[in-house]
């Protein structure tokens, strides 16, 4: 009778014990991300006075503390204020590795501004504050964690998972991807690449909307109009004014619109939110999604900026600079016009129709070129889409539906700009997926008293994980 007793205990303590193993390893989990997270946001990493390396050296410390050999871990870069953190976790070797990035770098922040310090990890109200918190230390925080999770629980991947945070991303000359592609593609090399700063999964308040995967992006450039003049005295107007001339080119630009164009993706995106949307809205996303699309539904989709943003080229003037005295006639008026290129539009016939368009022989037009730290000129080229491949696109769907049933999948285009173009544009196809949910009505990127949930940060940890596990578990 005591044995029978004691063997009925003892299966009790292992199932209540199985239960409590998985609570302890979870919370464990859940305050290394936190304490990942914080010490990323504390880390200021901006261009001005920030320091990247000192964030990508106490990542590769927690990397080695994790169990990662220092064979696996470099951290290099053609700048000391800028080197990138390359992470590899070993498989058996069975499939090509998959790349996973992120950008360490983060905008300015004035104090001033902001209710609380931008660079001290606040947690108030369900939040995290700080500087970075939604773009992009959310994302680094949570793949560190994630590498170092899986790597304690020794999981045996069928293929190499590498991990790469990188430099100016957010503007500079010293871009971590495109320094790493140029001097050491075989520390990244991969059959495609996941980039958290991307694809966002999208909410409204508590309401899961849909999961984002961003397969393509629009090429940025930027275009002067520049106006001359020789000046004189203001006591003497003249009409011939630089100023006027400029001002006039910019009117006629704020009055213009690029044709209308759909591909793959976006054709996709207007599709699967059709069964999201209600009414005519719906109606026209369906009419967009057709070849050739409805024009107008374009038309009334386009009053939309968003929507507008998906379907067209845009440019729009962002800096102003004019006059050298306020009493003489200006010499010189220049302004910066930013364009966001449909992807595969080649961007010298953007360059074409804006002299059209400003339509003045005394306004010059020209690309801004970008140059390398050595001060060669980068070239513009159209940055392909990449193809939804089944294998990412299955594996997205499977976690999502395990995670958050009911929520769809959508292909997107994103309309600002990612390091994916670097990837995308050295052959690597490159899906945009941020993990974690966002709520639309409060978009703080870049912005003051920037701030994420803190459970939908959680949660993202914890789809992260799954979606690795499910892209590179053996077969």
């Amino acid at each position: 009778m005591q044995r029978a007793i004691r063997w009925i205990m003892s299966i009790c303590l292992i199932a209540s014990s199985a239960p409590r193993g998985r609570a302890q390893g979870q919370n464990q989990t859940k305050q290394l991300a936190h304490d990942i997270f914080k010490q990323l946001i504390e880390i200021n990493t901006t261009g001005s006075v920030g320091n990247v390396t000192t964030a990508a050296e106490a990542l590769a410390k927690r990397l080695r503390e994790g169990g990662f050999a220092e064979s696996d871990i470099k951290v290099a870069g053609p700048n000391e204020r800028k080197k990138n953190l390359v992470a590899r976790f070993r498989g058996t070797g069975g499939r090509k590795p998959i790349l996973f990035i992120g950008h360490l770098d983060v905008v300015e922040a004035l104090r001033a501004d902001w209710t609380t310090d931008p660079f001290e990890f606040i947690e108030k109200d369900g939040y995290f504050y700080g500087r970075g918190t939604e773009d992009m230390k959310e994302g680094d925080a949570i793949l560190v964690t994630n590498f170092i999770r899986l790597k304690k629980e020794g999981f045996l991947p069928d293929r190499d998972l590498i991990l790469a945070l990188t430099a100016d991303e957010e503007g500079g000359f010293f871009n971590g991807v495109d320094w790493l592609l140029r001097e050491h593609r075989d520390w990244i090399d991969a059959e495609y690449c996941i980039n958290l700063d991307g694809g966002e999964f999208e909410k409204d308040k508590d309401k899961r909307l849909l999961a984002g995967m961003e397969a393509s992006e629009k090429v940025y450039v930027d275009f002067q109009f520049e106006s001359l003049n020789p000046g004189g005295h203001s006591s003497v107007p003249s009409p011939d004014n630089a100023i006027y001339h400029l001002a006039g080119a910019l009117s006629r630009l704020q009055s213009f619109s690029f044709s209308a164009k759909v591909n793959e993706i976006t054709g996709s995106y207007f599709e699967r939110n059709a069964a999201l949307a209600t009414g005519k809205v719906a109606a026209d996303m369906k009419a967009v999604a057709k070849q050739p699309p409805d024009p107008a539904a374009v038309q009334r989709l386009s009053a939309s900026p968003y929507y507008n943003s998906l379907l067209h080229t845009t440019c729009v003037a962002t800096m102003l600079s004019g006059g050298h005295a306020p009493n003489a006639l200006p010499q010189t008026a220049r302004a910066n016009v930013n364009c966001r290129i449909f992807p595969g539009e080649d961007p010298e016939e953007v360059h074409k129709t804006l002299e059209r368009v400003a339509n003045d022989p005394k306004v010059k037009v020209s690309i801004v070129p970008q140059f390398t730290p050595d001060g060669k000129v980068v070239p513009v080229v159209p940055v392909p889409p990449s193809p939804l491949l089944p294998e990412v696109t299955q594996a997205m769907e499977k976690v999502l539906k395990v995670t958050w049933p009911g929520v769809p999948l959508v292909a997107t285009m994103a309309t600002g700009a990612t390091d994916g173009k670097y990837t995308r544009i050295a052959g690597i196809p490159t899906y945009g997926i941020s993990c974690m949910f966002f709520d639309i009505n409060d978009n703080r990127e870049h912005g003051k008293d920037e701030r994420v949930g803190a459970q939908d940060f959680y949660d993202g940890v914890d789809f992260n994980y799954r979606l690795m596990k499910e892209l590179s578990s053996q077969r």
